[in-house]
């Protein structure tokens, strides 16, 4: 009991005080703590309900994957079927009522079609095995394609995580502190952002899904089946972003904004306008250059979300991989969309469908409430503690003190954030904290009671009630890691607090106070204690 070396006293203390210093940022104000320059200083970040902000529930619009993925298999089944040796001929790929269909020119190449799709439509998905396409061949030589229920889920999931991605990644380039993104049933998306008081902006940006492409413009296109909608075979309608007349661009994309490298909003050298500078990696570079030196003094078509931005006429190559885009931007419309080009296009299209504020008024209130809570808690405890226990109370009090900003510190060191259930996690961790000391300090006064001497009364004392005080908390740390792993946004704050307070409250209110009391006994030697 009384076996307490020096070098364990001192790790034990500067452990402990490291831990606390780490708190210490928390309590002041962040105009202090940024003069510290290269010094350490982590703090806590408070949560959209503390410190005020905006929260936006998005939803995925799944029937546009449906409709993308179709589109993509025409484009591969296009490119594979015509790329093989020898080349299969097809007629023209039809996209309708959710399948894909054409008509082979050669019926002596179905079976080598099929074993084509079969490659191209890739294996089963997940534990099931089934496949993502059913393949039919109607009437001998016309192939169906038909996207099955569980290729269409799969394909749902990763765009929705995909998209969860390309959000946080945006969020994380506006600047703003512990952002809250995480995934809410198979398809919404739960966004909150602590000290964001203008919704909009964030709508704007995600509401981007900065899918960037440049096509050529079909200029064989006549312009009356243009305004009926109508373009010829390989090409499509589309329409331009600030209005006008329609335009017909083919379907083929010369380039796309996944070859960017890079997006900054800049200023036209002539007009001093605001426009998105892009930057194409190596083969976007390479591309580019050749498409515009084949049609030199052909208009092309830079479209974005399916809407035309321009379409400028190629007046001569463009080489060195870097281009502009300029359409009527304002300096903030420029910058957001660099920044969506930047963090690439969403899988999936975003719509909001709830949204709120939260003032940063209620979350003072809160905070104010939560201190006045703890102060409250902490000051009963204390008392309580002191009454019943005299000096073993008086080490048990310094432990929860300790063991306060044990946890503030180390909340800061993981850059944790507070929310209103963590100040309950918070509280709650005060007042289970002494539970361990007045399991400790009743063994001993049971072991005085039977007639031990003080040693033996406070050496059985701790070692019988550690052994219930750490099966205890693993039955609540099981509850907070589940908790943790299954929860979202409040919960898992919840659970990350308490997690925290339990190792940091075992660990002083056992291995501390014991420390305290067998420094006492060693240099007193006392015949009977208080207790």
């Amino acid at each position: 009991m009384l076996d307490f070396p020096r070098w364990k006293v001192l790790s034990i203390l500067g452990f402990l005080a490291a831990l606390m210093l780490l708190a210490v940022p928390s309590f002041l104000p962040e105009a202090t703590t940024a003069k510290w320059g290269a010094i350490p200083h982590p703090r806590i970040n408070l949560g959209l309900d503390l410190a005020g902000g905006s929260y936006l529930l998005l939803e995925a619009d799944t029937k546009d994957v449906a409709a993308t993925r179709l589109e993509s298999m025409r484009e591969r089944v296009v490119t594979e079927l015509r790329r093989g040796t020898p080349k299969i001929e097809t007629g023209d790929v039809s996209v309708r009522d959710g399948k894909l269909s054409f008509l082979l020119r050669d019926v002596s190449q179905v079976d080598a079609a099929r074993q084509k799709l079969l490659e191209i439509t890739g294996g089963g998905v997940g534990l099931t095995g089934q496949r993502e396409w059913d393949i039919q061949v109607v009437d001998s030589s016309r192939f169906v394609l038909t996207p099955s229920e569980a290729g269409l889920k799969a394909a749902i999931k990763t765009a929705v995580d995909d998209a969860t991605e390309v959000v946080r990644t945006r969020i994380d380039q506006l600047g703003t502190r512990e952002p809250t993104i995480v995934r809410q049933g198979d398809t919404r998306i739960v966004v909150q952002v602590p000290g964001l008081q203008n919704p909009q902006a964030l709508k704007d940006l995600l509401g981007k899904t900065a899918k960037l492409e440049f096509k050529l413009v079909d200029q064989t296109a006549d312009p009356a089946l243009l305004a009926k909608g109508q373009a010829p075979i390989g090409s499509q309608v589309l329409a331009y972003q600030n209005g006008g007349p329609p335009i017909a661009v083919k379907r083929s994309t010369i380039i796309s904004g996944d070859q960017l490298t890079d997006a900054r909003q800049g200023f036209a050298p002539q007009t001093n306008e605001p426009q998105v500078l892009i930057t194409f990696n190596s083969e976007g570079g390479r591309r580019f250059a050749r498409v515009t030196q084949e049609n030199t003094g052909k208009p092309f078509a830079i479209i974005l979300d399916n809407k035309v931005i321009s379409a400028p006429n190629i007046n001569e190559p463009i080489l060195g991989g870097t281009a502009s885009i300029s359409g009527s931007f304002t300096v903030d419309s420029a910058n957001q969309l660099a920044i969506a080009l930047r963090s690439g296009k969403l899988p999936v299209p975003l719509k909001v469908i709830e949204e709120s504020t939260v003032g940063p008024d209620l979350g003072a209130d809160s905070i104010r409430a939560g201190i006045l809570a703890s102060v409250i808690a902490v000051t009963a405890v204390v008392i309580f503690m002191l009454l019943t226990y005299g000096r073993f109370g008086l080490y048990a009090n310094l432990a929860v003190v300790i063991n306060v900003l044990v946890i503030i510190g180390v909340l800061a060191l993981l850059n944790g954030t507070l929310t209103l259930p963590g100040i309950a996690g918070f509280v709650l961790t005060i007042g289970t904290a002494v539970d361990a000391n007045v399991l400790i300090n009743e063994r001993i006064r049971e072991e005085r009671r039977r007639g031990r001497n003080v040693v033996q009364a406070v050496e059985l004392g701790y070692k019988e009630a550690s052994r219930t005080i750490f099966e205890a908390n693993v039955t609540h740390a099981i509850s907070g890691v589940i908790m943790l792993v299954l929860g979202s946004g409040p919960v898992k704050g919840f659970a990350v607090v308490l997690l925290i307070g339990i190792a940091t409250s075992v660990f002083t209110a056992v291995t501390f106070t014991r420390m305290m009391v067998a420094l006492w006994l060693r240099k007193n030697r006392p015949t009977d204690i208080n207790i």
